[in-house]
């Protein structure tokens, strides 16, 4: 046994580390004659110097030798896990290899890597706490009894993906620590367990902005339970949350719920001169994920509306996705509602900008009614606002629009900028 730890030192002195490793894989595996304990502190070192400077097929080996060599490997293998000097592959050894031991101390280190910078490095770690099971469940929970290892072992947690987590992650959602009350309900969010959506509820009063912002955004993923808990009126007051992030996660959760009584909601935001323009726009968007006819209303209440100012950008983004609305039965409402406006004379029509996006609208959603109104837009003296509109009529049938529009510049009672514009139009065609 000796002689075989002499030559693994001459090989290390040599630094021929594949050579060491053939020395460290003649000794006594598990179940037979154990090394004493110096012999096997020798081997240990001498296996950790094969992880810091071996290449990687070295280190693949030594990885099959080190959980032989005992719990005398762990301190060395964590000393090289939390080693800032040390470079990412030995860690990733170090990690894989400290998942075969099931101890404490090395379930407390792991925990610590989970939120490691490098992606990697933090997935190995949560993998192989995963792996360990109910035993480095059992060892975080009594890491969140300290407020010093509380926020790690939280996160840890966070990342077993397991029924056996939600229990301890319950005990933290209150906790004084705002850090581990975010990765708590963010954990618990994608978890089905009835004692979850209370929680959920009553973080949307936590004085902490991420913490809101997840208790919200958590809801509004589980829209099956507006009935059971109102989610409507709950999310109502973070519509008008100090914090504009939490107000626009308030607004996509209302638009989840598809509900009339929340298109309501939002089109109340919509309407409110204090409503940001950014958050207007994104309840804009909310209204239309909603695809329901009530929704369909508001937009066009929206967009026509008189007795309130509509800021250019807003009026721009309820034109753009009334073009992309996809439900067929009301795909003709839509459309029908884009050319009321045109033809309107509403102030806002006159901007080369909302007209440009009115023909990319009308073209994409098909409707032969806005042929007329396409046309009108070829006379107009911005030269993207006619190309929008030709785009337009090729969408709604180049093989019938190129002879109609050719039949129309035959007429003599033909307006002058008219002719001109469909005698561009068939120009660039």
């Amino acid at each position: 046994m000796f002689n075989i730890l002499e030559q693994a030192q001459v090989a290390a002195d040599r630094q021929n580390w594949s050579e060491l490793v053939q020395c460290l894989q003649q000794l006594p595996m598990k179940g037979h004659q154990p090394l004493e304990a110096q012999n096997l502190e020798k081997a240990v070192s001498l296996a950790i110097a094969v992880l810091e400077y071996g290449d990687f097929q070295d280190r693949w080996d030594v990885a099959k030798i080190l959980p032989n060599l005992g719990n005398g490997a762990i301190a060395p293998l964590i000393n090289l896990l939390e080693d800032e000097d040390a470079d990412i592959e030995q860690q990733w050894f170090a990690a894989r290899i400290l998942g075969k031991f099931d101890r404490p101390e090395v379930i407390e280190a792991l925990a610590k890597l989970v939120k490691n910078a490098d992606e990697e490095l933090s997935q190995i770690a949560a993998e192989t706490l995963g792996n360990l099971g109910p035993t480095a469940v059992a060892s975080l929970a009594t890491l969140l009894l300290q407020a010093d290892s509380r926020l790690f072992a939280t996160e840890a947690l966070a990342q077993i993906r397991r029924s056996e987590t939600i229990a301890p992650l319950l005990s933290v959602v209150t906790d004084s620590q705002v850090g581990v009350r975010f990765t708590a309900i963010e954990a618990l969010s994608s978890c089905h367990d009835s004692r979850i959506p209370p929680v959920l509820v009553a973080a949307l009063k936590d004085p902490a902005t991420a913490v809101r912002k997840e208790a919200v955004r958590a809801l509004g993923v589980r829209a099956y339970l507006d009935e059971e808990f109102d989610l409507v009126n709950l999310l109502k007051p973070l519509l008008w949350d100090i914090r504009l992030e939490v107000c626009s996660e308030a607004v996509i959760a209302m638009g989840r719920l598809k509900t009339d009584a929340a298109a309501a909601i939002l089109f109340e935001l919509l309407r409110s001169a204090t409503t940001p323009i950014q958050l207007q726009i994104e309840t804009i968007r909310a209204l239309s994920w909603m695809e329901t006819a009530t929704a369909l209303e508001y937009l066009e209440k929206a967009l026509i509306a008189s007795n309130y100012h509509i800021h250019p950008t807003v009026c721009q983004e309820i034109v753009t996705v009334l073009g992309r609305w996809s439900k067929p039965e009301l795909k003709s409402d839509a459309a029908k509602i884009l050319i009321n406006f045109i033809e309107s004379n509403h102030p806002a029509v006159e901007d080369a900008g909302i007209k440009q996006s009115l023909a990319l609208a009308l073209g994409q959603l098909g409707d032969m009614r806005a042929l007329d109104v396409l046309i009108q837009l070829l006379v107009n003296p911005d030269n993207s606002v006619r190309l929008h509109s030709l785009s337009a009529l090729k969408q709604l049938g180049a093989g019938e629009m190129r002879p109609k529009l050719e039949s129309l510049l035959k007429e003599d009672n033909l307006g002058l900028g008219l002719r001109e514009g469909i005698a561009i139009a068939l120009q660039e065609w």
